[in-house]
């Protein structure tokens, strides 16, 4: 039983995944929240590069000859969002400091707060844990009201962030992430591979950690001129130069100390590999659509380069929720298209297309 509801309708309209290429506009009971959970009415979801990879196809969603597919269907997908409270489940407006008509975001992984890792504090890399969107005990916010499960960490947005731009708190928060972890110094030269929603929000995050250079690329001129109001110093197409060499040279032939994976295509996992300098850090955060083949040699016997990981964004809500009420990113260049929760498939070709967007959401109420 709900401690605190409001009216609400049986039924609500969800884009529902029921494999790849196959998502569909259907009525879907409304949840009931029960002690501890929170009920929130969507307001606006963004749909990720990890959301149209999991459409597409991708191994690590649907399975190959290594591992098992993350994805359950049938399962409403998103995990960018944000919601207005409109049902509290017992305590749970005391555990989580909302009230009724709060707006709420949620982060993206539910741990189970009893392995090894949530033990630990490294929460976002439960091993039981479920991402919303992808798995059935944690379904997604493509849709007009979603449930945030009692193991759930949320927060409430401050009024100051306009709805349509709240659900780039989640993108934000993982490239924050994936700054921390390539542990940037006064000197760094930091390159940052991508210029889309989750490139961008790094090029903002690692402005704030004052490197002496910040290079973005991209093959887009517009995301780059997006990437400059972020921050970059310098930007640079590879279509149109040799970025490797363009790197090299404005480093006295070192090479980049620091180099942040953000665009999902394994060249640029290659290309990296070339412009970093010795014993510089390499961080990967992409999910790839297909297998990365490189010579690994030169991680260690060539080069003895620290590659680190990037997953979610853990500890960083509260700092990209602070950095989006300050007003710190261009967000009118970033939010490009705000679209009806029934033209989901128009926003999902736009993101794939990827020539006329950079964000993309989806507003459930229209």
């Amino acid at each position: 039983m709900s401690a605190k509801t409001n009216s609400l309708p049986a039924t609500m309209q969800a884009v529902v995944c029921h494999g790849p290429r196959d998502y569909r506009l259907e009525e879907w009971p409304v949840p009931t929240p029960r002690p501890g959970e929170v009920l929130v009415q969507i307001k606006s979801v963004g749909i990720c590069a990890s959301d149209l990879k999991c459409y597409l196809g991708a191994a690590l969603f649907w399975g190959d000859s290594y591992r098992e597919g993350y994805c359950q269907p049938p399962v409403i997908p998103g995990h960018e969002f944000v919601g207005e409270v409109v049902a509290l489940g017992e305590g749970a407006g005391q555990k989580y400091g909302l009230g009724m008509g709060d707006l709420a975001i949620s982060e993206q992984i539910v741990p189970c707060w009893n392995c090894r890792f949530c033990k630990r504090g490294q929460y976002w890399m439960c091993q039981n844990g479920s991402v919303y969107g992808f798995r059935q005990n944690a379904f997604g916010a493509m849709a007009q009201y979603m449930l945030f499960p009692s193991a759930a960490i949320n927060y409430k947005v401050p009024p100051s962030i306009p709805l349509q731009y709240a659900p780039y708190i989640e993108p934000l928060a993982c490239g924050i992430h994936a700054v921390e972890r390539g542990n940037i110094q006064f000197e760094d030269v930091v390159v940052i591979a991508g210029a889309g929603p989750l490139g961008l929000g790094m090029v903002a995050a690692a402005r704030l950690k004052h490197p002496r250079l910040l290079i973005v690329l991209d093959i887009d001129d517009r995301r780059l001129r997006v990437a400059q109001a972020c921050g970059a110093d310098l930007t640079l197409n590879p279509k149109q130069v040799d970025v490797v060499d363009e790197v090299v040279k404005r480093t006295d032939g070192y090479g980049c100390d620091v180099y942040i994976e953000a665009t999902g295509h394994p060249s640029a996992v290659e290309q990296g590999l070339r412009m970093i300098r010795r014993l510089g850090t390499f961080v990967e955060f992409s999910v790839m659509r297909e297998a990365v083949t490189t010579d690994w040699t030169v991680i260690g016997d060539t080069k003895e380069l620290n590659i680190h990981g990037a997953h979610l964004g853990p500890y960083c809500y509260p700092i990209a929720i602070d950095m989006l009420a300050k007003g710190m990113l261009p967000m009118e260049q970033i939010i490009t298209h705000q679209l009806p929760l029934s033209a989901f498939q128009q926003g999902i070709d736009l993101v794939a297309a990827g020539n006329q967007s950079i964000k993309v959401t989806l507003i459930p109420g229209e």
